[in-house]
Order: structure tokens, then sequence, then C-alpha cells
């Protein structure tokens, strides 16, 4: 029997992770008899030989499954993706945690080009993409990770979207319209866009969103609104290219803004100072009472960013293509307490990355790249916990693939980087300026021992450097309820003498299943993490905690999997699951990983009517850190129903209903887990128009 698309809202795209069970829906099929749909592969970005890699296990959110399963953030947007969750900071902020790992371990690109924010500092600062103007968004985990970063050890989000077109409107104009509104939060979010011809080569796209939520309300024992979890978000962007038979070549420029606020966060402990491993705290009573009016703090954020991108098709003989992506992005946010600037963070910065795909060499095939980032990131006022520093790094990359024959085929993968980050003088003290030069290797062989199966076992060798805030913080930081102290910084301890850095080596070994009435993808990995750095409580006085950053092996072990049949008409039934368990080698738990999850999807079609229900279980997380609690378990239950208008496949309306037993849901990832719940019992209602 063919594959077939059966699922409206989640999509055969999210339920393997394979390369060759990543499909698309013909829309051209009819549903009013019982053909079977033809599907094609869905070419993936941010591989660099496309969906043709051998190595690296992945899953797509195409777009038809984005148009009902967006949500407010990129971390909520794809938390129910294989092996990934989101550290959750309330309605404005969500990073998305791959394999148990988040912050500067998960790469975010925007078409393959770094997204410059600060949202890798901490989980209350948002990250600049916006789910509703993204056409794919794609994760990798493994090997091919590393050819956007060495320090992507827990895996890459690559965001697509249509800002630079890259091929012309067949009739000269096209585009969208999106809106939808939800319960839990009265939210109201639109966004269009439209790509028109301006002559036969130079096309332009105009596209924008506006999301307007109130705080949230939670559905556990009784229904409640949590304070400062209100979101307000504005994207602009307009975009030019040139395109010609061999390729295309793009600018835009986008304009970001964002009011949110931020639950918990608590001023009780901001006089609280380091002296030496213990608190210095004032001893007057602390007011726990937060029932006076005091106003949420919140964040006002803005950033610019200009993207060029390009592709050459067969430029000359020997090489299939070259590829550039480079951003220069300028971002800011003040965070707003009383109505006055607490603290501002900035981060100014650029990204360039070329590729080079070679022309096929007998069974080989290859590219290779380059790629230059430089940066500035600075924080001021109350929360000015990390000096200005600078950040350059400049790597060269390659990856090849060799196909024997029709059952076997390899892939090799390198990557040399050097970086270099400088501070600022703070308190006309002078800090280590650090270099470092990590060299990255990746191995990975794939053997079709059967139509339709494969086994793929793959390995990387990588090296990160310590991120600025790692090596230099030194003060408060309320959004964790943390004095942080850096490797290098004197509070906390003796700073250290000799730095090093993190080693990563992991393996994973899938088993698909990618033709017939059964699909499936089962995977395993380990990650082996040398020198793994992290937050060390030296001190506490109730849930404020002086932490010291500091180095121990770890290793992160866990599984990934998906069973998927199709052979019932009309119907597909899917079941899922992932756990991570991440422990110190020497004893102990780290801290806010993700509790293990299973359950099922049913997915089906009648006439121009689709249908998805999604029962799940996440269990209760007690492979807990010294100071944290363990999360209770919970069921959460989602359905989503949705109309494409007969005759036009471009015409959907939806009706989407999140935890619908109303849970009462605390998720262990988040820095709040233990004090501010996630959303309740929630109804969403849409639709997209493309013309």
């Amino acid at each position: 029997m063919n594959f077939r698309r059966l699922a409206l809202a989640g999509g055969v795209a999210a339920v393997l992770n394979a390369p060759a069970a990543v499909m698309a829906e013909d829309n051209n099929a009819s549903t009013q008899d019982d053909t079977v749909n033809e599907l094609k592969q869905v070419n993936v970005s941010a591989l660099p030989l496309g969906s043709d890699s051998v190595s690296t296990p992945y899953s797509v959110m195409d777009q038809q499954s984005l148009i009902s399963r967006n949500e407010d953030t990129l971390g909520e947007t794809l938390k129910s993706e294989p092996g990934v969750h989101s550290d959750t900071f309330g309605g404005g902020a969500s990073r998305p945690v791959i394999r148990g790992q988040g912050g500067p371990r998960v790469g975010v690109l925007n078409d393959g080009s770094q997204v410059l924010d600060a949202s890798t500092i901490s989980p209350d600062h948002a990250v600049t993409v916006d789910p509703m103007l993204a056409r794919q968004i794609e994760v990798l985990r493994g090997p091919s990770t590393l050819l956007y970063g060495s320090g992507a050890s827990g895996g890459v989000v690559n965001v697509l979207d249509n800002r630079i077109p890259t091929q012309r409107p067949r009739d000269g104009v096209e585009g969208f319209v999106g809106a939808r509104a939800n319960t839990v939060a009265d939210e109201n979010a639109t966004a269009a866009g439209v790509t028109f011809s301006a002559t036969d080569h130079l096309v332009f796209r105009v596209e924008g969103s506006r999301r307007d939520a109130d705080d949230y309300e939670v559905n556990g024992f009784e229904s409640l609104t949590v304070p400062g979890t209100y979101a307000e978000s504005d994207n602009s962007s307009i975009g030019a290219s040139w395109i010609g038979d061999q390729g295309y070549f793009g600018l835009a420029y986008s304009y970001r803004r964002d009011n949110y606020g931020l639950p918990g966060h608590s001023h009780e402990f901001e006089e609280c100072e380091a002296n030496g491993t213990s608190l210095d705290c004032p001893t007057e009573d602390h007011d726990h009472d937060h029932d006076h009016g005091e106003v949420v703090p919140y964040v006002d954020l803005a950033s610019r960013r200009v993207d060029a991108r390009g592709e050459y098709r067969n430029p000359f003989a020997g090489i299939a293509s070259i590829r550039f992506r480079g951003n220069h992005t300028d971002y800011r946010h003040h965070e707003i307490e009383e109505g006055e600037i607490g603290s501002t963070f900035t981060n100014k910065g650029g990204d360039a990355r070329l590729e080079v795909e070679h022309a096929p060499l007998g069974n080989w095939r290859g590219v290779v790249g380059l790629q230059y980032t430089n940066f500035d990131f600075s924080s001021l006022g109350s929360e000015a916990f990390v000096p200005r520093t600078e950040t350059e790094s400049i790597a060269l990359f390659v990856v090849e693939q060799y196909t024997l024959n029709d059952q076997w085929s390899f892939e090799f993968g390198a990557r040399q980087e050097h970086l270099t980050q400088t501070p600022d003088a703070r308190d006309g003290d002078t800090l280590l300026k650090v270099t470092a030069d990590n060299a990255s290797f990746s191995g990975a062989a794939n053997w079709g021992f059967a139509p339709g199966y494969e086994l793929v076992l793959s390995a990387t060798h990588s090296g990160r450097a310590p991120s600025a805030q790692e090596l230099y913080a030194d003060g408060v930081h309320l959004a964790t309820n943390t004095y942080e102290c850096g490797l290098l910084s004197d509070c906390g301890g003796t700073p250290r003498d000799l730095l090093d850095d993190e080693i990563s080596l992991s393996a994973n070994l899938n088993l698909r299943k990618t033709e017939g009435d059964w699909l499936f993808d089962l995977g395993v990995f380990e990650n082996r993490i040398n020198n793994y750095i992290y937050a060390r409580t030296l001190d506490q006085q109730e849930d404020f905690r002086l932490i010291k950053y500091s180095q121990r092996d770890a290793t992160f072990t866990g599984a990934e999997g998906s069973v998927s049949y199709y052979g019932i008409d009309r119907l597909g039934i899917t079941v899922f699951g992932d756990m991570v368990r991440a422990t110190f080698d020497d004893g102990g738990y780290l801290p806010r990983i993700p509790a293990k999850r299973a359950g099922t999807r049913l997915t089906s079609y009648v006439g121009h009517f689709d249908g998805e229900l999604e029962l799940y279980r996440s269990f209760a997380q007690d492979q807990i850190a010294g100071f944290e609690e363990t999360t209770p378990s919970y069921d959460m239950v989602n359905a989503t129903l949705s109309y494409r208008l007969r005759g036009d496949q471009r015409y959907t309306f939806f009706v989407r209903g999140n935890n619908l037993l109303g849970e009462e849901v605390f998720n262990h990832a988040s820095f709040l887990a233990s004090t501010v719940p996630e959303p309740g019992r929630n109804l969403t209602v849409g639709t997209r128009i493309e013309f």
C-alpha cells in the first residue's frame, strides 16, 4: 500500500523524524473518494545535502501542520515534536529544550542564519522569531548540528519564512491572511503577507503579524488568572529579490516589538550579595504577601534585523550551487519595574555563512563552507550581571556523503572553529580575554537492509567554549532567583585559573520503517559531556540561591519513538513517547530535565473535514537536583477539527481544544516549575486563507 496523508493538524511530517518519512500532502488529490494520496518528500533546508542526508534524526512542521498547531512562542509550537520540550516563562517567552538541553546548547536559526537575540542568557528573554510567519520549522539532532556551531550539542531549530522571495509568484501575486483567537488568554492574533512581481526578475515581499493576549487562566481545583502572563507582539518585514534562472539574491528589513509580563519576578532578594561562598542578604522580614497591588515587571523589547540570502546554481563546472546567508541584528530590551527601566540588555552584531556544494564526484557528494559571527552583548542596570562582551568566531566546515550501493551510504563531517571573547573592565578591574579552538567531527552509516527499512548509526565529537555568562557573570539575576558567579568571577569562591572546554561525544541509533501501512522511527541516544558547565548551588535562602558556574562530567541518555498505522481507511493511529535521563558521572541528577511522556494520536478525514485527537501522559519527574521539587504527573487531551473549503484547498478553518481535562500543569523544564502553572483549558479558533 502506498503512503497516505491522513492528518490535518498534526501532519505525517510530525509523526516520524526520519528523512525518508517526512512527507508533504499532494494538495491536488481529491478527498471525495477512496483514492490513496500520493506523497512527496519535504526538502529540509538546514541539512547540508537536503533530505538525502543519511546521518541526522530530524522532524519537520510543514505549512499545513503549522496552520493549526501554531502557538504563541517557538518553544510552545515545537513542544509536541519528538524529544522537544519548552522552558516556558509566562506567556511571552519560551525556548525549545531538546533532549534535556537548552540555552546555548540549542541553536536557533532563521533560514540558516543565527538569531542574535538574548534568549540564551535567560529564560525570560523571548526568541525573536514569529511562528505565525513561518512556512516550515525544522528540528535537527545529531551530527549535522555541528555545521551550525560546535556548541549545539542539544540540537538545532531552523525557522524558514518567506521574507526574501526565492521564486516568482505563479500568477504575479500570491499571499495569505491568517487569524486566530483563544479563550484561555482572550488572545487575538493576525498575520498577513503578500509577494508580487515588479518585473520579470524583481520580486517584493511584505508581511506582518500582531498578537495581543491577556494574563492566561489556569484550571485546576479552582479557576484563576496568573498575573504577568500577558503578551503583546508586533512584527513587520519588507524584502526584495532578484530572481533568475540559476538562482536569486535578496535583502529584507524586519522590525519586532514586544511587551510581555514577567510572572514570578521577585524583588525580595535584589539587595543580596555574595560573600565568598555564602549569601549576604538584608535581615528584615521579606514580604510574602503579594496582594498589595504591586505592578508586575514587564519587558519592552525591540529588534531590528537586516537579512541577506542568495543562491547561485551551477555557476561553473564542478560546482552544483553556492549559497549565502547573513544578517545584522540590533536588539535591545528593557525590563520595566514600577514604571522605570530597571535593566537593559542589548545585543548588536551579525552572522554570515557561505556554503559551496560540489558536483557529484563518482559516489561522493559534499558541501564545504565558512561561517563568521561577531556580536556585542551588554547588560545595564539592577541586573547587569554580565559585562559588555564582544564575541567573535570564525569556522570552516565540510560534510561529505558516500553512496556505496543501494543498501549502504555513509556521511562524514568536520568543523574547525576559533572563538574569542573580549569583556570590558568591571569596577576598574580588567577581565581575562578568552580564546578557544575547537575541532568537531561526525560520522554516520545508513544500512537499508530491506525495502522500506533502514538502520542508522551516527556519532559526533564536538567541543564548546563557555559563554560570556558562564565566564563573567557576577550579580543578581531575579528571573531565575539567583546570584550568579561565573567561572572567572571573584564571587562564589576562587576563580578558575584554567578553563576547560566542554567535550561532547554522542551517539544515535535509529531503526526506521518508511513504507507501507506501518511506519515507525525508534531511536536511542547517549551524549557524554566532559567538563559540563552547570550552575552549582553554594548557598540558599528560601527560594533564592547563590550559584557558581562549575564543571563536571555528565551523561544524557534517552529514547524517542513513534509508531504509526495507516491500514484503516481514512484513519491513522500513532503511538509516541520520549524520555531523557541526565546524571553527573560522580552522582546526582541535573536540574530542569523534562519528564518522560507517552501517548497516542488519532488522525482522520471525512470529506473536507480533518480531525485529530491527542492523548498523552507526562509522568512525574522525581529525578531531581538538590534544590528542586518533584513535579507531579498530568494527563493531556488535545483535539483539532478543521475544514477546507470545497473545491479549494487554500481556505482552511479550524478549531482546537487544549488541556481539555483542565489539568493543573507544572513544567519541570521551566525555571518557574514550582511557582507558575501552565495555561488551563483552552479553545482556539482560526483560519488561513491563501491567494
